[in-house]
């Protein structure tokens, strides 16, 4: 005979004789959130986000990676409770968490939290929507309200960590990841504070990802996705009653905090809870317009600007010095090498190159043959990236900030400084720019017809009666 499972009451007494001030908080935040505390342009933020989101996950429905993820889902998987975006397949709850979270950040094109270093809708939205599925009759609210909780949650244990984590070496969408994970899927199951307790504490020790993927791997894709299924599995559990670790955060031996930081001070615990549900999020997340990493955009940026000034071809440059803070000296600044896709999208030298060749730094410039393309890679050698000091004292809110210096064969100096990326809070890109994008890469899916239908159910998303619609028109 199986023992019971814990009752709320043991599970309660348990956590209560723990000191674990800041996991609570986080608990009793998805937990208690309504939809009537969160304000209106947080809510049409939201919306915009999950649009951008839903449109990269169409987009990366047909890349090799993705085409290699269903296949093998495919043959592990008999059961078929939910639906994996931009195809007609189905999978378990599990594996299509595993298998959207990979579509969204399958081509560098999803949002990013800068000071938090993380891509939320890609760890959010995959097991929210799962959830709409196993639980039909979440109604459009219901759906937002949850998703607020996990885009707010996942940032700000990025923030604790600071932006040293990625430096230290892991990928923080896939570490911090599942914070946003789990707490968007508590709260659409509605779970108690003190099973959110335990369902945050479940989800932080199947916390892993290293940043070595970002050299080449097809398994940096996968990253977010595992953090969406490690959400959903710690959500689903903890509402069975399994426990987790109460004190994930604050524990000083085998915690989050201190074990991923090595440390017992190089993060902050205060950044869990700061002024939660009063400051938002949400509204730090910034939309990408290049199909790269997010570290490249204020340098492309700033190239871009300058050629509207001083307009210069690749055969004008002498040299390109990109000034920036330590991290993204260690997160793009290596010298490039033909190692796939991936490292294509990840490496500066090689998008300024691709920018200057090609005029753009979207979907189409990155092919297989671009990869070792003979051009670029001679464009990339004369692009270096350096530390500077005092853009890195000025901490994580400035964590992309460049100052750009570009030197013409002619003489002539030009020189740019830009602090944050169009698309970034500062510069939160329209709505029209937004269903541009999302149309350019949902079609490559989904018909014309049927994107216009899943731009208007997502902006209406606060009036549907059945959430489950969205994952049912992502069904190609």
């Amino acid at each position: 005979m199986q023992p019971a499972p814990p009752s709320s009451a043991h599970q309660a007494h348990e956590a209560s004789s723990i000191s674990n001030p800041h996991t609570r908080a986080i608990a009793q935040f998805v937990a208690q959130l309504r939809y009537e505390d969160i304000p209106s342009e947080v809510i049409t933020r939201i919306k915009l986000l999950i649009l951008d989101s839903l449109g990269c996950a169409l987009y990366g429905s047909a890349l090799p990676w993705s085409r290699i993820l269903r296949a093998t889902l495919q043959k592990l998987d008999v059961t078929k409770a939910c639906r994996v975006w931009g195809t007609a397949e189905r999978l378990s709850a599990a594996h299509a968490a595993l298998a959207n979270g990979t579509l969204i950040q399958s081509f560098e094109l999803d949002d990013v939290h800068r000071q938090g270093v993380l891509h939320v809708g890609a760890v959010t939205l995959p097991p929210l929507i799962a959830i709409t599925e196993l639980r039909p009759g979440m109604n459009g609210r219901d759906f937002l309200r949850a998703a607020v909780a996990g885009y707010e949650i996942g940032p700000r244990v990025g923030k604790c960590m600071g932006p040293q984590h990625i430096g230290q070496g892991w990928h923080s969408g896939a570490t911090v990841g599942v914070f946003s994970a789990v707490s968007g899927a508590a709260a659409a199951l509605h779970l108690s504070s003190e099973q959110a307790v335990h369902a945050l504490g479940i989800a932080g020790t199947q916390s892993c990802g290293l940043m070595a993927a970002q050299y080449g791997a097809m398994v940096k894709r996968m990253h977010a996705g595992r953090a969406a299924q490690s959400g959903l599995y710690a959500a689903l559990l903890a509402e069975s009653g399994f426990t987790g670790i109460v004190d994930v955060f604050e524990s000083r031996y085998g915690g989050f905090c201190s074990t991923f930081s090595r440390s017992e001070d190089r993060f902050n615990l205060a950044e869990l809870s700061r002024e939660l549900g009063r400051q938002w999020e949400t509204l730090r997340i910034s939309l990408k317009f290049y199909s790269c990493v997010g570290s490249n955009h204020t340098t492309l940026d700033a190239i871009r600007a300058m050629r509207v000034r001083t307009p210069f071809g690749p055969d004008d440059v002498e040299s390109i010095v990109v000034h920036g803070s330590h991290v993204t000296v260690e997160h793009v600044g290596w010298p490039y090498q033909p190692q796939g896709l991936t490292a294509a999208q990840l490496n500066l030298a090689f998008c300024v190159a691709t920018l200057l060749l090609e005029g753009d730094v979207f979907v189409d410039q990155f092919t297989d043959a671009a990869v070792s393309s003979k051009d670029r890679i001679a464009l990339s050698r004369k692009v270096s990236v350096v530390h500077d000091p005092a853009i890195t004292e000025r901490g994580p809110d400035y964590r992309h900030m460049v100052r750009v210096e570009v030197r013409l064969k002619n003489g002539d100096k030009l020189e740019r400084i830009v602090e944050a990326p169009r698309g970034s809070e500062r510069s939160f890109a329209s709505e029209a720019d937004i269903v541009q994008k999302f149309k350019k890469l949902a079609t490559h899916a989904v018909s014309d017809a049927k994107a216009d239908d899943l731009v208007n159910l997502v902006l209406g998303a606060d009036r549907l009666t059945r959430a489950e619609q969205l994952a049912e028109i992502l069904a190609a």
